[in-house]
């Protein structure tokens, strides 16, 4: 019998880990610049922690982990932001302000695999707490920039885009949808670009606006401001408050990355516990879904059992990720960590010094492969060590002494050179 991966899932081969483990490197490198500390969690929670920030509905998105009679039912994490609500509100007065927390959870979805979306997913997450002002805002939204920025990406490949939750609830409001449908309105708008546009229009009838009103929203909604020109929104808008969107637009000034953001009235993040300011990261030509998405989830640490605490943050996916940067050409040709050395005999006798300057080489800390062929012909042993895209190429001859010369070809430029056994190390450094 033959198995196959579960659908919605990956394998992960060694050119296929390289790439995770690079983007993770990646991931790492940029959140420690920008002052986050790393943390985890376990990867299944009781079912009643998803229910609690998602409602009911999240249950048919959650893999169940088996257990014992009696037991509570567990889940395998869909999203890390639960569990950092639980690990906050457990230790909240403890924990010095603000914390700037980041992880890189494995996580699962129940969901039907399609582009972009696969049932098990790496995820990038950056969370800022305990600072209640549009600063924390923008600085989550700068650390996403600079992760684009460390990829090659650039403002004409992707765009912030940004909204406020109480701005759009107060169009809302102001064009007749009932304060018990406003999440209602917010779902609606946040699959505008997945429904057809006489069911679109059918459901906002429903919510209490006629089509002169849809119009005029979608009017609204689907149209972008620049950042860094805020007057421009609040006159198209009808002069609806935008009072935090300008001192978000203040800061992300500040920041320097206005040309990377602009305000778009249609981003609501369908998740009932955002608060505030929501934004979502695409790809310019809008062929692939968004790739990352957060906002502010000012009451969820409350939620969960602990106190007041204002809280922004993030969650960026590697599937989309991935499928951006391969469009546009920015895929490393080879991130497999990078061999110093590779070793192999040039006659017979010479075989017994190989693996004793193997060990000294991996000893001294240097990526060192050897040949496993019984071949001892130098042009065939060369061409296996450019296969592993070797820097250097060690040829060991009889009779080979601590106090002899040995063999090092530079497989970069060709250069071959007697190197002193005792230099070696040194020299395979530079």
């Amino acid at each position: 019998m033959k198995f196959q991966a579960p659908k919605g899932t990956r394998d992960y081969y060694p050119p296929e880990m390289a790439w995770r483990r690079y983007l993770e490197a990646a991931w790492r490198r940029v959140s420690i610049r920008n002052g986050f500390e790393e943390v985890e969690g376990p990867i299944f929670e009781d079912i009643e922690l998803y229910k609690v920030k998602s409602g009911d509905e999240i249950v048919s998105q959650v893999f169940h982990v088996s257990r014992q009679e009696g037991e509570s039912v567990f889940g395998l994490r869909p999203e890390f932001t639960p569990t950092l609500a639980r690990m906050v509100a457990a230790k909240a007065n403890a924990l010095p302000k603000p914390i700037k927390w980041f992880c890189m959870p494995n996580l699962c979805r129940g969901e039907r695999p399609q582009r972009g979306r696969l049932r098990e997913f790496l995820q990038w997450n950056i969370d800022l707490l305990g600072l209640d002002t549009p600063l924390a805002d923008a600085e989550t939204i700068f650390t996403l920039v600079d992760l684009m920025r460390e990829l090659g990406l650039t403002p004409q490949h992707v765009k912030i885009k940004i909204s406020h939750r109480e701005t759009v609830r107060t169009i809302l409001t102001m064009l007749g949808v009932p304060e018990d449908r406003i999440i209602d309105a917010f779902n609606l708008l946040d699959r505008r670009d997945k429904m057809e546009t006489n069911q679109y229009n059918a459901k906002w009838l429903e919510l209490g606006l006629d089509e002169h009103k849809i119009e005029r929203f979608d009017q609204m909604c689907r149209r972008t401001y620049p950042v860094g020109d805020v007057a421009h929104l609040e006159r198209s808008i009808g002069g609806e408050s935008i009072a935090d969107l300008e001192a978000l637009d203040r800061e992300l000034t500040r920041f320097g990355i206005a040309d990377w953001c602009e305000y778009d009235l249609g981003i609501v993040r369908g998740l009932a516990y955002y608060t505030g300011t929501v934004y979502e990261a695409h790809e310019i030509s809008g062929a692939e879904r968004a790739i990352a998405g957060g906002g502010r989830y000012d009451k969820l640490i409350e939620l969960m059992g602990g106190p007041a605490m204002p809280a922004v943050g993030f969650g960026m996916g590697d599937v989309v990720l991935s499928l951006v940067l391969a469009d546009k050409g920015l895929l490393p040709d080879n991130v497999s960590p990078p061999v110093d050395a590779f070793v192999f005999p040039a006659d017979d006798d010479a075989r017994d010094n190989v693996c004793r300057i193997v060990t000294d080489l991996r000893t001294a800390g240097l990526h060192t492969r050897m040949t496993y062929k019984t071949t001892t012909n130098v042009g065939k042993l060369l061409k296996e060590a450019a296969q592993h895209a070797a820097r250097y190429a060690v040829i060991v001859e009889t009779p080979t002494t601590s106090a002899g010369n040995i063999a090092v070809k530079n497989l970069t430029n060709g250069n071959q050179s007697e190197i002193p056994l005792a230099e070696l190390v040194d020299h395979l450094r530079h």
